[in-house]
C-alpha cells in the first residue's frame, strides 16, 4: 500500500465535511495525514461553534467555512473549489476508519475506478442502530431496484472519486441526501464503481450525531423519488399513468355496461369522470416519452462533460498498479 504515498505527482484532496465535531476532527485529520502524507486536507467548517475550525488549522488541515448549513452544501462548494486528480470524502466525526483512506485511493487507482465506497462494517449497535440499518437496506434496495445496479451501502460517506467523477457531479441536494445523490450519479452515468468494506464505530466521548432519523429517512426518500421521476420517467408517469387508467375503468365499465344494455347514460357526471382520469393517464404516458427523451439528452451531455478529463491512471502510466495489498473489494460495475 505503500505505493500510494510515493506518487508524488498525482494530486490528492481529501474533503471533511465538519459541523460542530471539535472532539474527533484532530484525530481524523491526523490519521488522514499518516495514510495519505502527499494529500492535501480541507476541512469544510458548516457553522461550527465549538472550534472545530481551529482545531483542524492547528492539526494541519487547509480550513474552509461554508455558511448554508447542510452536507449537501458543503460538498457542493467543495467539489466546486478544490481542483485534484483524486477526492476522498470522509466525515469528521471520528466514526470511519480514516486510516485505510490510503486503500480506497489505491483501488480507485487499480481498475481505474471513478466511484470507491467505503461499506461500513461496525462492531456493536451504538455505532450503528438497528433502525438505521434497515433503513439504510430498504433505501438502498429502492435504488438498486430503480437504477438496475447491486449496491451495498448507498448512505455511507467514506467515498473516493476521480476527478472526471466530481467535475461532471450536479450536486444538487442541500443536506444528508447528498449521499444518495453520490450513488445515483454512478448509477446514471454506468461509470465502473467498486466497494470496500471500512470499519465503523461509535462517535468519540463528547461527540454528537446529527441524523434524524425520521426526518432525514424521508428526505432521502423524496429525493428517490425526485430523481426516479428525473431519470427514469417512463417508468414513473408509467406508474401514475397505471393507476389513473385503473381507476378510469373501475369508475367507466358500469356506465358503458349500463349504456348498452339500456342506451342510456343515467350517471353522467361519472361518466365525465372516468372520461376524463382516461385522458390524464394517456397525457402521462405521453408526459413520460417526452421526458425520456429529454432526459436521454442530458445523459449524453453529463457523459460528455465526464469524458473531458482524463482517468486517473492516465496520469501515471508508468505507475504499476498500485492496490496490490488490498484484496477485500468488490466491483459494482
Amino acid at each position: 500500500m505503500g505505493k500510494v504515498r510515493t506518487l508524488g505527482e498525482l494530486e490528492i484532496a481529501v474533503i471533511v465535511p465538519c459541523y460542530n465535531e471539535a472532539a474527533a476532527v484532530r484525530k481524523v485529520v491526523t490519521e488522514l495525514r499518516d495514510s495519505l502524507p502527499t494529500a492535501r486536507i480541507y476541512v469544510y467548517d458548516n457553522n461550527s461553534t465549538d472550534g472545530t475550525g481551529a482545531i483542524a488549522a492547528e492539526a494541519g488541515a487547509i480550513v474552509r467555512r461554508v455558511t448554508r448549513k447542510g452536507k449537501g452544501n458543503v460538498v457542493r462548494r467543495a467539489f466546486a473549489d478544490v481542483e485534484a486528480d483524486v477526492y476522498l470524502l470522509i466525515d469528521g466525526d471520528d466514526t470511519y476508519d480514516a486510516s485505510r483512506a490510503a486503500e480506497l485511493v489505491e483501488v480507485l487507482l487499480t481498475g481505474p475506478y471513478d466511484h470507491v465506497v467505503g461499506v461500513r462494517r461496525h462492531s456493536n449497535e451504538a455505532a450503528y442502530r438497528p433502525g438505521h440499518t434497515l433503513g439504510n437496506r430498504m433505501l438502498t434496495g429502492a435504488v438498486g431496484t430503480l437504477f438496475g445496479r447491486d449496491i451495498t451501502d448507498m448512505l455511507s460517506g467514506y467515498r473516493a472519486f476521480s476527478r472526471r467523477y466530481v467535475k461532471s457531479f450536479p450536486a444538487l441536494s442541500q443536506e444528508f441526501e447528498i449521499e444518495t445523490e453520490l450513488t445515483i450519479h454512478s448509477l446514471h452515468l454506468r461509470v465502473p464503481v467498486a466497494e470496500v468494506e471500512v470499519g465503523y464505530k461509535e462517535r468519540p466521548e463528547g461527540g454528537e450525531s446529527k441524523l434524524r432519523t425520521y426526518r432525514d429517512g424521508l428526505r432521502i426518500l423524496r429525493w428517490i423519488l425526485l430523481l426516479a421521476r428525473l431519470e427514469r420517467p417512463t417508468l414513473f408517469h408509467g406508474v401514475l399513468a397505471a393507476i389513473c387508467g385503473l381507476l378510469a375503468l373501475v369508475l367507466g365499465v358500469p356506465v358503458v355496461l349500463e349504456y348498452l344494455d339500456s342506451g342510456l347514460v343515467p350517471r353522467l357526471p361519472t361518466a365525465v369522470l372516468a372520461s376524463s382520469i382516461g385522458l390524464i393517464a394517456i397525457l402521462l404516458v405521453v408526459v413520460g416519452y417526452l421526458l425520456d427523451a429529454i432526459g436521454r439528452s442530458r445523459q449524453e451531455a453529463a457523459r460528455l462533460s465526464y469524458l473531458r478529463h482524463p482517468a486517473p491512471t492516465q496520469l501515471l502510466e508508468s505507475v504499476e498498479p498500485v492496490a496490490a495489498g488490498v484484496d477485500d473489494f468488490r466491483t459494482v460495475g
